[in-house]
């Protein structure tokens, strides 16, 4: 039988266990995957901890991978037997050899994106996309605060934001991390365990501030985040690596500048197949065209899924964190 992660209890890394589990045949606008490279993402380890609570347990856990269609349900009309797909959609349950998904939710993988790209960065470009493309049109002259820019997400919105004509401040933890943003089109790298980034971003931008920051650390840099905005500018608030932010009353927004504040989540943003394609594509499209150079780092055999999620949280990896399905233990 194929093997998947799951956790019977939310808590920390030690609760994701690999076990032999049963996949159906897939029933009518399904499709079976038989699994090849599946991405470690924060949201895991959300599932895992209980902040997003699960459906139920015990459950699976990871939302994004690629592999090969091996089956097909009745009216599957979407993609065929022998394609190489992938997807970034709940439910979760993506750390697996073998799955059972709806068609609609699959996405055509270019030949020329490998399966450790396709499987590790697809949520992340959809989430680039999203933030870039659909929650903040992002043109020539506008100027970011991107942090954690040297990670997954970070380093795509980098280079993207770069190709787009934006100026791109980035905030990371050590020198190294600052070199790998720089290398990923962040201009402006600050270290924010050694400055200040609030200043920093003061005295790089003239005292205007940002047009828009994309802050994905949560509660250690939300409220300095809102320091950084010019009058009227975005902030976007999309992920919580070091807690969640805290509430904060409208009146603040208002005091700091008559700022913007959202909450994007990307599966409201790609519930439309027409629009999960149109991300797809546009993420896809910078890849081979090579706006966008994605870099794989940490690689895992699906054994080591709890290793992995102690690393990310850890803030021990830089760009995409994968487990490799034919990674030997």
């Amino acid at each position: 039988m194929p093997r998947a992660v799951r956790i019977q209890q939310t808590g920390g890394p030690e609760q994701l266990q690999v076990e032999e589990v049963e996949v159906p045949a897939p029933g009518a606008g399904e499709v079976l995957l038989r699994q090849s490279a599946c991405g470690v993402n924060f949201i895991d380890c959300y599932h895992r901890s209980g902040l997003y609570p699960l459906p139920h347990l015990p459950h699976g856990i990871g939302v994004e991978a690629c592999g090969v269609v091996e089956a097909v349900g009745e009216g599957v009309r979407e993609v065929q037997v022998g394609e190489r797909v992938a997807y970034a959609t709940p439910p979760p349950g993506a750390y697996a050899e073998a799955r059972v998904l709806p068609a609609e939710r699959l996405i055509p993988v270019p030949d020329e994106v490998d399966d450790l790209v396709a499987g590790g960065t697809l949520l992340r470009g959809l989430t680039a996309w999203l933030l870039l493309h659909r929650t903040f049109t992002v043109r020539r002259g506008h100027t970011l605060l991107i942090h954690a820019a040297a990670g997954g997400v970070g380093q795509i919105l980098c280079q993207w934001a770069d190709a787009l004509g934006a100026t791109v401040i980035g905030t990371v933890g050590d020198e190294e991390k600052a070199q790998v943003a720089a290398e990923h089109g962040c201009h402006h790298p600050i270290v924010y365990t050694r400055d200040d980034f609030r200043e920093k971003v003061e005295a790089i931008t003239g005292g205007r501030g940002v047009d828009v920051v994309y802050d994905s650390v949560g509660a250690a840099t939300f409220e300095g985040s809102l320091d950084c905005l010019r009058p009227l500018g975005l902030m976007v608030s999309y992920g919580n690596a070091s807690g969640a932010p805290p509430a904060i009353e409208p009146g603040l927004l208002a005091q700091k500048g008559s700022l913007f504040l959202t909450r994007p989540v990307l599966f409201h943003y790609v519930a439309d197949r027409h629009e999960l394609l149109a991300g797809a594509s546009a993420y896809f499209d910078a890849l081979t065209q090579g706006v966008i150079e994605p870099r794989v780092g940490r690689r895992y055999p699906l054994e080591k899924a709890a290793q992995a999620h102690t690393d990310l949280e850890a803030r021990a990896t830089t760009g995409a964190t994968v487990l490799d399905l034919g990674a030997a233990d």
